[in-house]
């Protein structure tokens, strides 16, 4: 079968399934796997697929012009229901830690990997289908998906990456013509929903619980070859060609695996994204945001926030819990390596890079959010609880979390705060009242806040910033525009009537989320009164 000709350009190069081993069962049903990397696997077809949105810059990164998404060749293929030459289909095994606790085997329940594609710089990146039907790893799921959770997930892969926080991309959306039955709220009272199903492209999917899996079950064999494919495959820089892989190699690895995942919490922090389910399945080891669920952007300040109702209780995977998280799990993934590094005393300085690489890099980040540089030539020996500003910060977040205070807001309008010393009260607090959810604040907060603003507009004369140079800078780590769950909400709101509008004007403002863009300012203000109990726009689900 040749592939049609809008689709032609596509090349896939499938080095996963060629150095991992298979799943010798084919056929198709719930099963515990053992001893293999993935199981063969085909989409099963959807009834009337249609193409809802696409994302421009994922299509050209892989050769795919604006006609050849937009054919009907294009939605067939993108929903599963026709595989063009050189794809390979498949879906992987691995376990994890959900909320702290072992869940053995989980696997991609409803993901279908496509394959390698190879992109026009020659990069591998793997395609997947989620929602395309059931696989091995299904357990009680039919494998679907609904348009809310594909259109979320959509959305979040572009906005997180033109944010600049390292994630994976979303490809296309296309909705199936089918109806869906979920049980949102967890109450026993499903409904039916339209279906979707969404393209993501990484380099690679790779989770912690790809290696905790084995491990578990004492087969070294299979955790070698996905420790030895994923170096070789992935973090080629850590060893020669054909050398072995070997443990101070391992240990490398898994320590960038660890700065890696330093660096996308620290993105997470700046913006003000919490993921919702920090379980170790969900953890890349390429330091890439994966599976968006009831994610979350925070409005009113709050690190006891998250937007997950099954982590209401515990609040385990909170914004303000999120970096502690990413520690615990990456020593999940060191306990799943031990097996083949043996020396227990070794696996804790590997993954302490994590510790290292946030301590510095975080404050370093609250830093420019405020406009401060890095002190000037820092002593040898000073660590990053040295900083002259720190107490300067942590009384900034205790002031924003007094009131209800929205965290995107305040950063950006803080950049428009003066800092002439002869500024009246009136000047320090105008541009930051946008932010606040109900004004007028108390007068002990409005007392408060104006002291810490006279301070930061000293520490800043003292530092010879002026107004100007500090607003670039800020504003080009505080983004105006972010994907709060409100409007994600509208865009679905929206499509469920077939009006693809709002989510094509959502991936337009996110594609620039640090500018001023006044065509857009309908987005740029407060979660809306309405928004803050509705289902979808505070707290979500699991459901999807």
């Amino acid at each position: 079968m040749s592939a049609p000709p809008a689709l032609d350009t596509l090349r896939f190069d499938n080095r996963f399934l060629r150095e991992l081993p298979q799943d010798p069962v084919t056929i198709n049903h719930v099963r515990r796997v053992g001893g293999a990397a993935y199981s063969r696997v085909e989409p099963s077809p959807v009834a009337k697929p249609k193409l809802l949105a696409y994302s421009r810059e994922v299509a050209t990164a892989l050769g795919l012009d604006e006609s050849a998404v937009l054919s009907t060749e294009f939605a067939q293929v993108f929903a599963g229901n026709r595989v063009l030459p050189g794809m390979e289909t498949y879906a992987t095994c691995y376990g994890g830690h959900q909320f702290g606790h072992w869940a053995q085997q989980l696997g991609d329940g409803r993901v279908i990997a496509l394959g390698e594609a190879l992109d026009r710089n020659g990069q591998r990146q793997e395609l997947q289908l989620k929602g395309a039907g059931p696989t091995p790893y299904s357990r009680s799921g039919d494998g679907r998906a609904v348009l809310r959770s594909s259109l979320r997930e959509f959305l979040c892969s572009e906005a997180m990456h033109h944010l600049g926080v390292p994630t994976t991309r979303a490809l296309s959306l296309v909705t199936s013509g089918e109806l869906v039955s979920r049980d949102m709220f967890y109450d026993g009272r499903p409904a039916l929903e339209p279906g979707a199903i969404v393209c993501r492209v990484a380099p690679s999917f790779t989770r912690f619980g790809h290696f905790e899996l084995p491990a578990s079950r004492g087969d070294e064999t299979l955790l070698r070859r996905w420790v030895e494919h994923t170096i070789r495959a992935q973090f080629p820089e850590l060893v020669e060609p054909g050398a072995p892989i070997s443990v101070p190699v391992i240990l490398r690895w898994l320590a960038e695996v660890a700065r890696r995942t330093a660096v996308m919490i620290i993105g997470w922090m700046r913006v003000g994204f919490v993921h919702g389910v920090m379980n170790t399945d969900n953890m890349s080891v390429l330091g890439l945001t994966i599976d968006y669920g009831p994610y979350g952007w925070v409005d009113d300040y709050d690190p006891n926030w998250t937007p997950n109702t099954t982590d209401a209780g515990g609040r385990r995977y909170c914004f303000g819990a999120q970096p502690q998280i990413a520690f615990w799990n990456l020593a999940r993934l060191a306990d799943a390596l031990l097996p083949m590094v043996k020396d227990v005393d070794a696996i804790p300085t590997a993954i302490e890079t994590y510790a290292t690489t946030f301590d510095v890099e975080h404050l370093r980040m609250q830093r420019e959010k405020i406009g401060l540089p890095e002190p000037r030539a820092p002593r040898p020996e000073a660590t990053p609880q040295d900083d002259p500003d720190i107490a300067r910060l942590v009384a900034l977040f205790e002031l924003m979390a007094t009131v209800e205070t929205d965290m995107t807001i305040f950063y950006r309008r803080l950049a428009l705060v003066p800092t002439r010393a002869d500024a009246t009260d009136g000047e320090l607090l105008a541009p930051l009242a946008a932010a606040w959810y109900k004004p007028p604040i108390p007068d002990a907060h409005r007392a408060a806040l104006l002291a810490w603003l006279r301070s930061y507009a000293e520490r800043l004369r003292q530092l010879g910033i002026n107004d100007g140079e500090r607003r670039a800078r800020m504003d080009a780590v505080n983004p105006k525009y972010v994907l709060r769950n409100y409007m994600a909400q509208v865009a679905i709101d929206a499509a469920a009537k077939d009006d693809a509008s709002v989510v094509n004007e959502l991936l337009e403002v996110l594609r620039r989320p640090y500018d001023d863009s006044p065509e857009h300012e309908r987005w740029a203000g407060r979660r809306p009164d309405w928004a803050r109990d509705r289902p979808g726009c505070s707290m979500l689900s699991c459901s999807s």
